[in-house]
């Protein structure tokens, strides 16, 4: 490790960032619009004799949390050359990068992770789950919930944008863990030409509801089933916004009842996405499957603690632990009021003790501190303190995100 020193990766040597990584991920081409995609990340390299041996992309993000957004490092191409495993330089990356994340002002690092087991000693935490619920829409969809009667309207993807933007906005606002989106994000990460995972897929399709803003709006593929081989039509679900049970009926409706399709597949949903509560027969909608999403790091915890809102009235001394970033580490006082929210340094006894990683789980709102107290993963000082943080913490919605990075 001595002999790694970590800088900047200018423009000019993307090549080499993409080789790397091609290398790390067993990738052999390279997809559309990756360089345009790392030349707005910072870029991390540590080197030894000039050699690229690990790479961190980080992009300058605004992330919702409950009562407003924060800067947020979007952390990505995390990765480490096979010569170079279990030597400390994806700790080094990480301690140049919190180092960068306090001079540009960003108490919130997040990324998706391709190993879950790497990132929990790193002080990250699982703070949005998502579901993937499929229907069989051989048949029509039977819901409990009568839809919006209001027109669909199929929209230029050109043109989307500025049209189901403030929609999503909206939905920020409810839903802490969403990143904001600029022109380019809504371009080539929500709606590029082509699927680059599945080319059998066809070109991005989106529907709206009410006017404008609209009330809702879907946006999907669609991919020609197979007959000879039994397979239905496909129609792939990316996102679906509605601002009330009966937009999101006339939605689901809509896409269940695209012709010569047998299956709508909705791979990120909220965990909390009513639609199972709202179809007549499980069957037909079904859950098949759970899994953690965004990873967050409190990287300045006092700072993230003080920017969200909350439920109601807190004040407990949480001790967190964090043997990375020593300023994390202590007891802190948490408190929110009227007159506004603080978390400070004391000398008080804790009423809470609790490692970084599940502060981080929790702060969004998606994880509850009971459970992790029952786990055993968090220590109650003062009978009940576990509970109050929860009540402090909970919001209407839980967390969700679906913006890959």
């Amino acid at each position: 490790m001595s002999t790694v020193r970590f800088r900047e990766v200018p423009r000019s040597r993307i090549d080499r960032v993409l080789d790397h990584a091609y290398l790390v991920f067993h990738e052999e081409d390279e997809r559309p619009g990756e360089r345009e995609f790392l030349r707005r990340c910072e870029r991390l390299g540590a080197y030894e004799d000039d050699h690229l041996v690990g790479f961190l992309g980080a992009l300058p993000l605004r992330l919702s949390v409950p009562g407003g957004q924060l800067p947020c490092a979007g952390l990505t191409y995390v990765s480490v050359a096979p010569t170079h495993r279990r030597r400390g330089v994806l700790s080094g990356m990480l301690q140049e990068q919190w180092r960068r994340c306090a001079a540009a002002g960003q108490p919130l690092a997040a990324l998706w992770a391709s190993e879950a087991a790497i990132y929990g000693r790193f002080g990250f935490g699982a703070a949005t789950h998502l579901s993937t619920v499929e229907i069989d829409s051989r048949r029509p969809l039977a819901l409990r919930v009568a839809p919006d009667d209001r027109p669909l309207r199929l929209l230029d993807p050109e043109e989307a944008p500025a049209v189901i933007g403030p929609c999503y906005e909206a939905e920020r606002a409810r839903r802490a863990g969403r990143p904001a989106r600029d022109a380019y994000w809504w371009r080539e990460q929500i709606l590029p030409e082509e699927d680059e995972d599945d080319d059998e897929l066809g070109p991005p399709r989106i529907v709206t509801l009410g006017g404008n803003p609209p009330a809702g709006y879907a946006v999907y593929r669609t991919r020609a089933g197979d007959d000879d081989a039994g397979t239905p039509g496909l129609v792939q679900l990316y996102e679906l916004e509605a601002d009330t049970a009966p937009v999101a009926a006339a939605l689901w409706s809509y896409l269940a009842a695209i012709d010569l399709t047998g299956k709508v597949r909705a791979w990120g949903r909220p965990a909390d996405d009513p639609l199972p509560l709202m179809a007549t027969d499980n069957d037909q909608v079904r859950v098949t499957d759970t899994f953690p999403a965004l990873w967050l790091r409190l990287v300045d915890a006092p700072a993230a603690l003080t920017a969200r809102r909350y439920a109601g009235p807190v004040d407990l001394a949480l001790e967190i632990q964090d043997e990375t970033l020593p300023a994390n580490h202590g007891t802190f006082r948490l408190t929110s009021g009227p007159d506004g929210t603080r978390c400070d340094p004391t000398e008080d006894r804790p009423d809470l003790t609790l490692d970084v990683r599940d502060l981080a789980a929790c702060y969004l709102g998606g994880v509850r501190p009971v459970r992790l107290l029952r786990a055993g993963l968090v220590t109650e000082h003062t009978a009940g303190a576990a509970e109050a943080l929860e009540a402090a913490l909970r919001t209407e919605f839980l967390p969700f995100t679906s913006d890959e990075f």
